[in-house]
Formats: structure tokens, sequence, C-alpha cells
């Protein structure tokens, strides 16, 4: 008995907790979330008392009677307005944005305003002055500065906005049988949508007024659409993310002093990253926002001691523009300074090789296999060639380009943890590339180059891949050939560590084959061989497994587990594999993808030319 009473006072403390937490109202960073949903609910009520203008009793009809009967299609167009808008604005809101905040209160009172002359619903004006009142009263929550943007989003606007206007059009032409004339088939109604989007009758007709009504909804979707669209084509372009020659300088001059750290740390001078330096100016974090998500990859940039200060102004600036921070294949040391600043946590994502250059050999049974396929592919007449970029001449750089491009499997350039973007550029004099030739009858457009291998450096002693690209028609095993080529000769060229592929979920993949597996981790390991039907997860395993290789654990770094989700679509489409632009055709891409001029590589190219 004596134990029941802290038990029930503690009940009571808890109790008590709860209650002062609801009269205290919501976290101040939860309110743009619930101001978001609610603005959500108000768009769902306008589409609805727009579309539906009977789908509620009104209880007003005798002031209905004495309102001009002109103000029912204006006041439905405007509700079915205001309803789609607030609905594009919610996920805005929800994040906190400034615009965002500042259209929903230009349009809650249209919105209530809408119901009040179209359907004269008290409700829906009291919740929509409710939610403006919230709006109002924390207009402090709403500071978040716009996201990176391209004229893209106007396209992608245009397909989804009137693909979305064609199917809430064909609920607005049917949502009156009472008033139809006739029975009109599938192909009229589409055709009577189309019209009413660019504000033309068409082959469906109504009794009364309910024209009118159709009319105006149909015409207030075309000019949404319209107007929106050409408000993303035409608005100022906030600055994505790109690297200013300053910054890449900067960095450099950090990589050049710690750049033996991190294999990737060469990565971060990809030029589609935007860069935050610590105060000191000593550290750096490169990223890039995709989908809402501020994606960083790799370890800081720069001295240990002050990655703090490069971090802080990482999560300063996701936090202004309320963005979703995140990293990604960041190294152990790299995890533990995240976790340990930011509050954040981590999951080992995989484990990248890594093959000591004194500790490799062709000898022995474990390496069978790669010196049968070596020596196979040499008896056929192919010859390797490795050598820094900075030893290649200009054509043979430019063959090695448009051949780079021409292989490449996809329309979308992939990579972005592990990827430089570029090939032969002459800031990158000291990037590595193993070549494969053979000698052909009738040579192709670039000679006798079969294969390409593109290394860029990992400190003074090291490299890591960057690319892997073929010819289709060469022999299989160029890629094992020019990889045992370039551990071969990195002696001569002061090379003691390579690092090779990212193997993801790596220990997953090895612990489920072995003997002994438990079912859940075999279970794992087969819909990790299922997915590699598309992701390449157990090939690039098993590949990076030839070489003998050491394997270092790489991380994710995340705010909650509610956003790995969005985290890994955001990692695919930085990664390639998930496209939501529509590319560039081919020809117009080669002539942008010339290598910016560097004064310090032109001005060494010139001394030894003289």
């Amino acid at each position: 008995m004596s134990g029941g009473v802290p038990q029930r006072a503690g009940r009571i403390r808890h109790l008590s907790g709860r209650v002062r937490t609801l009269l205290r109202g919501p976290r101040p960073e939860a309110v743009p979330v619930l101001v978001g949903r609610a603005c959500a609910l108000v768009g769902l009520l306008n589409i609805a008392a727009g579309v539906f203008p009977r789908f509620r009793h009104s209880r007003m009809h005798a002031l209905a009677e004495v309102l001009p009967g002109a103000f029912g299609p204006f006041a439905a167009a405007l509700s079915l307005s205001a309803g789609v808008l607030l609905l594009l604005l919610a996920h805005g809101l929800k994040r906190g944005k400034r615009r965002a905040w500042r259209a929903a209160v230009v349009l809650l009172p249209a919105g209530a305003m809408a119901q009040f002359m179209y359907r004269h619903s008290v409700l829906g004006v009291l919740i929509s002055v409710v939610l403006l009142v919230a709006l109002l009263r924390h207009r402090d929550q709403f500071a978040a500065l716009p996201d990176p943007r391209s004229r893209w989003r106007a396209l992608a606007n245009f397909v989804l906005m009137g693909a979305s206007s064609l199917a809430l059009g064909l609920i607005i032409v049917s949502a009156h049988p009472s008033t139809l004339l006739g029975d009109p088939s599938l192909a009229d109604r589409i055709s009577h949508v189309l019209y009413g989007l660019f504000g033309f009758e068409g082959p469906v007709d109504y009794r009364g007024n309910t024209s009118w009504t159709v009319a105006f909804s149909l015409g207030a979707l075309g000019w949404i659409t319209a107007v929106t669209t050409i408000y993303l084509a035409f608005r100022p372009e906030h600055p994505a993310a790109r690297l200013t020659e300053d910054d890449e300088a900067r960095l450099r001059a950090l990589l050049d002093r710690h750049g033996g750290r991190d294999s990737l740390g060469h990565f971060a001078l990809r030029r589609d990253k935007a860069v935050v330096f610590s105060p000191s100016g000593k550290a750096a974090v490169t990223y890039r926002v995709v989908s809402g998500v501020m994606l960083a990859s790799g370890d800081p940039i720069g001295d240990v001691e002050a990655w703090p200060g490069a971090i802080e102004r990482f999560m300063d600036e996701a936090k202004a523009h309320s963005w979703t921070p995140a990293v990604m294949g960041c190294s152990e040391t790299g995890a533990e300074v995240w976790t340990r600043e930011t509050g954040l946590d981590a999951l080992e994502l995989g484990d990248e090789a890594v093959v000591d250059v004194p500790d490799f050999s062709l000898a022995g049974r474990a390496m069978r296999n790669v010196r049968q396929m070596v020596k196979r592919i040499e008896r056929a007449g192919y010859e390797t060639r490795v050598r820094r970029v900075r030893d290649l001449g200009e054509g043979e750089l430019e063959r090695i380009r448009r051949a780079a491009e021409d292989w490449r499997g996809t329309d979308t350039e992939r990579g972005f943890s592990m990827a430089l973007g570029r090939v032969g550029d002459p800031a990158d004099g000291d990037c590595l590339i193993a070549t494969a030739h053979k000698a052909d009858e009738e040579p192709g457009p670039y000679g006798d180059l079969k294969a390409i291998l593109h290394f860029v450096p990992w400190g003074t002693d090291g490299v890591s891949l960057d690319l892997m690209r073929r010819d289709r028609a060469a022999d299989p095993g160029m890629n094992e050939l020019l990889i045992v080529a370039a551990l071969q000769a990195a002696p001569k060229l002061g090379i003691a560590r390579v690092s090779l592929n990212f193997a993801m979920f790596r220990s997953a993949l090895a612990r489920g084959e072995k003997i002994g597996a438990g079912p859940v981790l075999r279970a794992w390991r087969g819909l990790l061989v299922f997915l590699s039907r598309w992701f390449q997860i157990e090939s690039l395993y098993k590949f990076n497994a030839k070489f003998r290789p050491r394997w270092e654990p790489r991380f994710v770094v995340y705010r909650a587990s509610a956003d790995l989700p969005r985290l890994g679509f955001a990692a695919m489409q930085a990664e390639g594999f998930v496209n939501l632009a529509l590319p560039l055709p081919r020809f117009l891409r080669r002539r942008t993808t010339a290598p910016r001029p560097c004064p310090h590589a032109v001005a060494e190219r010139s001394v030894r030319a003289a």
C-alpha cells in the first residue's frame, strides 16, 4: 500500500504536466506544421465549396435571395481559386516560409468571403478567420528564406497543375447532374474542360446559372495554372548551389593542408555545391539542397579543431531556410563530431573499399580470378597507361572527355558524394587517369581508346576512384584491368593508398551469406539482393571485394527517424538515380560542360611552354 502513494503522486504530476503543456499550447517549432495542416484543410473546404455548392444545406436562403445573382458564379471561382492556392501554400507554411505566410494572409480573407457569398457558410468563414488570426499571432515563426530554384520549376508546375486542373475540371463538369442537359460522353466532358481552361464554351450545357458557374470555375483553374507557371518562369532566380572561384580557391588551400584526412575531400570541389566556412576560415562544409534537404557529403574540410565552427554555420543556414540537415558518407570521426555538436543521430550506411598499395599483389589463390582475367585481356592485345592529368596533351584530354560522356550509361550524370562531375579540368592536374587501348583495323571516333578510370587526389599519397567508363564493344574486364594497372603504377607516382567504390550495406551482405546467419539477417540480405537489380548494391560489393581491400565504415547523419524516407529520396536525386527535371538535349549539354579556366593552371602551362 505504501508503494502506491508515490506511484499515484507520479501519475498526478505527469497529468498536471500534460495539462500545463496543453494550456501553454504547442511548441513554437510545431506551430508552422499545425498551421500548414490547417491551411490544407481550409483549402479543401474552399475547393469543396466551389465544386459542390450544395454539399451542405445552407441556413441563409433568405439572405441568398437578396444577393445579386451574378455573385454566385464569381464567388464559386474565387472559392475554388483560393482553395487550390492554399493547398499549394500548405507545404511552404509547414516549413515556416515567409513568402507562403504573406500569400496565405491575403488568400484566407478571399476564401472566407467566397464561402459566405457562395455557400453562406458561417462555419467556413469562422475556420478561415481562426486560421488567419493564428497566422498573424505567430508571424515570427514564419521567417524562413526561399529555397534555391531554377526555371525547370515552371515546366514542372505547368505539367502538374495542368493534369490536376483537368482532373478537377472533370469533377466540376460532372458535379451538377440535376441541371445537365442530355447525356454527354466522356470525350465531350474532357473537351468541355479543355475549352473551359482557356476561357471558351464547350459542348456540355446546363440549365440556369450552372453553365456560368462551371465556366467561371474552369476559367479560374486555367488562370491559376497560367499565373503560377508565368510567376515561376519569370521570378528572380534565388542562387542555386554553385561554387564560386573564390570558394574553390579557399577549399583547395584547405585540401592542400588537410586533404589526406578524408578520401572524399576532393569531391567537395564539385561546382554544383555551395559552401559554408567556419568563422576562422580553417574549415568548411559543402552541400547541396535537394527537395528541402540540406545535404552535405563526407567530412568537413580543414582542421578538425575548426570543424565545430563550420558545422554551426551549416546548421544556422539550415535553420534560416527551414531545410532538413543531413550528411551522407561521413567517416566515423566525422559522425562523432556531427552528432556531438548538433544532437543529430548517425546510422552506418556502408563501407568504403580502400586498398593499401604496399600490401597489394596478384599472387595467391584469393587473387586467382582477377589475375586470370587480367592476363586474358592483355593477351587479347590491350595495353594500359596511367598518367596524371597534367601530363596529357589537350587533344588526348578532349578525346577522353568526349568518350567519358558518350560511354555514360544514362543521360543523367550520376554521383554526388563520391563523384567530381568533370574530367580533365586544368585545375585538376593532380588527378589520375588510367586508360586502356587496343589498336583496331578500323579506328573509332576515339582512336584506340577503350576504357577510362579517373581518380581524384587523396592528400599527397593517395587517390580516390571517381568514375569508370568503357566502350560497350570492348571485352569484359576493362575495369579490373585498369584498377590493377593503377595499383601497379602507384608506387612510381608516390601513391600508397587507393580508395575504390562505396559498398552500401556491405556488412549486411557479408554477414547474411555466412553459415549461421539468422532469419532476419537473411531476409534483409535477400531484400538488398532484390534491390540490386536497380541500384547495384550487391554487384559493387562483390566487385570491390575482388581486390582484398580493407573496409572503412561510412555513416549517414540525420535529424529524426521520420526524416529518413525524405532523406533517402533526396540522396537518390542528388546521386542521379531519380531525376525530376527534364534533361537538356545532348548537343546542348556538350556546349555547357567546358572546363572552367584556372588562372594558376594557365600560368603554369605558359611557363612550361616557354
